[in-house]
């Protein structure tokens, strides 16, 4: 059975040989020690940081005040374990020394603010407000429940990842021409199992005792479906880090409800310029918003591997702006460079109405990209 669980190995050897890398291991410390249970997944200190009062009880100003406060109670105690060195200790021991649970946590005041948001729905940057408990729909046609369209041990991540305990969650908030999982984002978006914040934790408890290395919350997009996943981990019992695998499209409000529970980001850098991502993907104001979100999580110091996707003929628009960014902005960053775009969806049925990208990027593209990569100091060979 021991076998069987780590067969993965012959599939995905780079994924033992990449924990070699030095400068992989410094920019990924806080997830790797997570991930082999040497420390405590940030969802599991939050809920011994005492709220003090009953979060229902609060007005939303209240709510986020409160917030705030527990916020800088959960840096103090989260700076002081991932400082200290782990010796013979493991996520066990650090959950022991924090103490009694609370009857109301830090992650109790975080599940009641996701649900007011979702009366008055701004999960997203297309802040549709509506209620979406009453059965009102926004962009991403989502109600109150989720829908998983899969999850198992995806073998086909970065070295890191893997093998990811990957959730893919139907629908999207954006609408991208050329999306690879159109039939789960796009086409047919509650196609999945419905499920709510229970069913959710058991899936990740699933996925963790099956050997994975994380949680990687994707879809699809994860951030319509934000109230479910923050409440299942009240229910989540297991050591596990936290991947949030994005377009980063999402609320400065969600990104601060998500910031003290994500232990590494897996976002997607898709465009530098705000023309292509609105015909392409149909978002507004696109490059604002994710360098906005990337700099937040940047300057919080999280681990971070940024995904970008390089399109044909789209190098001195969104490829090298992006590149130049990161390479000011989020220095610590391990950046996938990704080759595996192809025409998909309305690209391929409607080649005329997207001549830029309807074929695959050459590979003088992916070398001028790679090269530009280098020459700017940023590491990419190790997850590319």
């Amino acid at each position: 059975m021991e076998y069987l669980r780590n067969a993965w190995v012959l599939l995905r050897p780079d994924a033992v040989y990449v924990w070699n890398d030095r400068e992989v291991v410094k920019r990924l410390k806080w997830y790797y020690e997570v991930m082999t249970n040497r420390k405590p997944a940030k969802f599991l200190i939050t809920k011994y940081i005492d709220a003090g009062v009953d979060p229902k009880e609060l007005s939303t100003e209240e709510l986020w005040k409160l917030h705030n406060e527990l916020s800088s109670q959960f840096k103090k105690v989260f700076t002081k374990i991932k400082e200290e060195e782990p010796v013979k200790k493991t996520y066990k021991d650090y959950i022991k020394e924090l103490g009694e649970k609370p009857k109301f946590s830090y992650l109790d005041v975080k599940v009641e603010i996701v649900r007011r948001i979702l009366k008055n729905c701004h999960f997203c940057e297309w802040r549709c407000g509506v209620n979406r408990e009453k059965g009102q729909r926004g962009f991403c046609r989502l109600g109150v429940k989720s829908y998983v369209t899969s999850y198992f041990l995806h073998m086909g991540e970065e070295s890191p990842l893997v093998p990811s305990g990957t959730i893919f969650y139907g629908s999207c908030n954006f609408r991208c021409a050329f999306c690879q999982n159109f039939e789960i984002s796009q086409e047919s978006p509650f196609s999945g199992i419905e499920v709510g914040p229970r069913e959710l934790a058991i899936i990740q408890r699933g996925l963790r005792r099956e050997g994975a290395r994380n949680i990687n919350h994707v879809g699809g997009e994860p951030t319509p479906n934000l109230h479910n996943i923050i409440e299942s981990l009240k229910y989540l019992d297991i050591n596990v880090p936290q991947l949030w695998n994005s377009n980063m499209y999402l609320s400065k409000e969600s990104l601060t409800i998500l910031l003290d529970v994500i232990d590494i980001w897996l976002p997607d850098f898709k465009y530098g310029s705000n023309e292509c991502a609105k015909r392409l993907s149909g978002v507004p104001r696109y490059f604002d918003v994710v360098s906005r979100n990337h700099k937040i999580v940047c300057e919080n110091g999280d681990p971070i591997i940024i995904r970008h996707l390089v399109l044909p003929n789209h190098l001195e628009c969104d490829t090298k702006p992006i590149l130049e960014w990161i390479a000011s902005n989020c220095c610590h960053a391990l950046v996938n460079i990704m080759e595996q775009y192809r025409p998909e969806y309305l690209v391929a049925r409607y080649p005329e109405k997207y001549p830029d990208i309807s074929r695959r990027p050459s590979r003088k593209e992916m070398q001028e990209a790679y090269n530009y990569a280098r020459k700017l100091g940023i590491l990419f060979e190790p997850v590319s």
